[in-house]
């Protein structure tokens, strides 16, 4: 079996042989096993079931959370001629409908579905006619309630293993305590329990550095200016990332922000410029990286703490993805203890005040009560919040909490890619008479983009404009007319968020919040929060020892790398230099002397004076007869 990965790794990826953990996966895959398979990040998940899909027969379901990342991985899989289709909330009826048909045509390998999804009987009645050969569930670690960003739809995936037994189940996290591997296991009905593939979480090429201080710009500039290549820079909010940015840019440090805000044309020049070296730094939220995969970036710098060891590792491990020598640096203020307080207080605000964001959503949405069951609707966050006079950061949690409890969810991520289909027939089409702009725009279309007549496929207005020799206005009423002429069906980008209703408008007082989405989130926070300053604020003990303890490993060894190692190092060496200074001082007063004598004048520990002693004597300064010491 393992002959035949190999052979379709190398046709569809061009790789000879699979990384550390993917073939053991596969394998286990193969042999109809439920697995779960723990890859820190760039530890290459995808390639563990895109490779067993294209082997097996029939479909393989891909459960996943983030619609960007779902896009991507089928853009990606499209381009290397894998059939794949992703269903999520995000689609028109039509496109809805045209995916459906391929996927009913038996011309699918790989549906990818958001777990909101798996919430529609009739989806699931969909599955029972398909030959589903193999689940997987990505971000496996939201559906344990331990885990760092539980999220209860994923707990529909039981429904699809009642639908189909006989598919083994492969789960994929990035990383998980011992407690959330164990939830994993028992919330996906695993058939046994023994099967999990962990890739250890130890990067010996990576050094973690804590460094304490109260100019973080003035400390990152100093740091970036020592180490070479590129690198990122996390801070927890959109506004910074363009600040840094612009202060990098201003000290002669190529940089650029990137956040969940940004168009999919911004995102996709900011990706290509950092990766193709143009730009050195990405100043960036934690929306960048997931999918990224550039492996030469030799510094990752975190501004602001991040609330987790789970998010840091992940973060901190897309350095040094090459196995050279790469370094992950926190910057720690006094004031950030205040901030990881706050942090609590803000992600869990009262229950009266979700339950009154619940209601003022519906409003600003224009939804009566009894109403608005499973449509979607565009979010302006930020007009919301400047309608009701609120804060931004406990809005956005009490719409994660809301999620959570199963009544919206709340799509920050949803950045919407222009796409058009032609759904003229060519008969029509060549017999339409247009006006000289919308001609010019048809036929830009047809020549640039192929399979228009087939499926929808993604375009960019302003690579039309200057193809069609229009500009964008004119191009965009092209379109706009074009659509209602029925000639294309065609679907505008938008950068705003969405809000998907999963149950018709409740009232106010009836909206219930289960204690699992508040009280037991909240503790497993804290705990997490707790961690994360211990790791950051206490300065005993090997960094790299705490994170593998956190993640169930037991380590035998300091790595000798991490600040506190370096300095614990520093201060052996130095204090070795004055035990052996002391040595030379008592032999050039008193030659020969006993051992025993030497160690009571010095007032020093034994081993060290012990140690010193055969440091001298290797350099030929001191003879040892008998007991007996003789400087030379």
């Amino acid at each position: 079996m393992s002959i035949e990965a190999r052979r379709v790794l190398k046709e569809h990826w061009g790789y000879d042989s699979f990384r550390q953990c993917q073939e053991e996966i596969i394998d286990s895959i193969m042999s109809r096993r439920d697995t779960l398979g723990i890859m820190p990040s760039g530890g290459g998940k995808s390639i563990t079931f895109q490779v067993p899909a294209l082997m097996l027969p029939g479909v393989t379901l891909v459960v996943t959370p983030l619609i960007s990342l779902m896009k991507d991985q089928v853009d990606n899989l499209r381009e290397r001629g894998i059939k794949a289709i992703a269903l999520h909330s995000g689609l028109t009826f039509r496109e809805n409908r045209i995916a459906l048909n391929h996927l009913e045509g038996g011309a699918i390998k790989l549906l990818y579905v958001s777990p909101e999804k798996l919430q529609s009987d009739r989806f699931i009645s969909l599955l029972r006619n398909l030959e589903i050969s193999l689940i997987v569930v990505d971000e496996a670690h939201c559906i344990s309630q331990w885990g760092y960003d539980f999220r209860p739809s994923y707990l529909n995936i039981e429904k699809v293993r009642q639908v189909v037994p006989s598919a083994p189940v492969l789960a994929l996290t990035a990383s998980a305590t011992p407690e959330v591997v164990t939830d994993i296991s028992d919330k996906l009905k695993f058939r046994t329990r023994d099967n999990i593939f962990k890739l250890g979480f130890s990067r010996d090429n990576i050094s973690y550095l804590v460094r304490y201080t109260e100019n973080k710009e003035a400390k990152m500039i100093d740091i970036l200016s020592k180490v070479n290549g590129t690198g990122i820079v996390y801070v927890r909010s959109r506004r910074r990332t363009l600040e840094l940015a612009r202060i990098l840019t201003a000290t002669g440090i190529s940089a650029e922000g990137y956040h969940a805000g940004l168009t999919p044309e911004q995102k996709t020049e900011r990706q290509n410029n950092w990766k193709a070296g143009k730009t050195r730094i990405i100043v960036a939220t934690n929306a960048f990286g997931m999918g990224i995969d550039k492996p030469d970036v030799r510094i990752v710098i975190h501004h602001d703490m991040p609330p987790s060891l789970e998010e840091y590792y992940q973060e901190a491990g897309r350095a040094g993805r090459d196995g050279k020598e790469s370094f992950a640096v926190m910057l720690v203020a006094k004031s950030d203890r205040a901030t990881m307080s706050r942090r609590l207080s803000d992600s869990f605000p009262p229950r009266d005040y979700i339950r009154d964001i619940y209601s003022k959503a519906c409003v600003f949405l224009n939804i009566s009560v009894g109403e608005g069951f499973e449509t979607l609707h565009e979010f302006n966050f930020k007009m919301f919040c400047e309608r009701f006079k609120l804060q931004p950061i406990q809005v956005q949690s009490a719409l994660a909490i809301l999620s959570n409890s199963g009544y919206l969810n709340y799509l920050e991520d949803y950045n919407s890619r222009s796409r058009i289909m032609i759904v003229m027939n060519r008969d029509e089409l060549y017999n339409l008479r247009l006006n000289d702009r919308c001609d010019a725009v048809l036929r830009t279309l047809l020549r640039s983009y192929t399979g228009l007549f087939a499926d929808y496929e993604y375009i960019s207005e302003s690579v039309v404009s200057k193809r069609a020799q229009l500009s964008e206005q004119e191009t965009y009423e092209s379109l706009l007319l074009l659509a209602r002429m029925r000639v294309i069906h065609y679907v505008p980008r938008t950068s705003n968020p969405m809000m998907l209703l999963n149950v018709s408008r409740v009232e106010t007082r009836h909206v219930i919040i289960p204690i699992t989405v508040y009280e037991t989130r909240r503790e497993g926070m804290k705990r997490r929060l707790d961690s994360m300053a211990d790791f950051a604020f206490n300065t005993t003990g090997c960094r790299v020892n705490k994170l593998l303890r956190y993640f169930g490993e037991n380590p035998t060894r300091e790595c000798g790398k991490c600040d506190t190692c370096r300095s614990k190092n520093n201060n052996r060496s130095k204090r070795e230099q004055s035990t052996i200074e002391a040595v030379k001082f008592i032999l050039s007063m008193e030659s020969p002397i006993a051992i025993n004598q030497l160690i009571a004048k010095s007032e020093r520990n034994p081993d060290d004076v012990i140690e010193a002693v055969r440091t001298l004597s290797d350099q030929g300064t001191l003879s040892i007869d008998n007991g007996i010491i003789v400087s030379i």
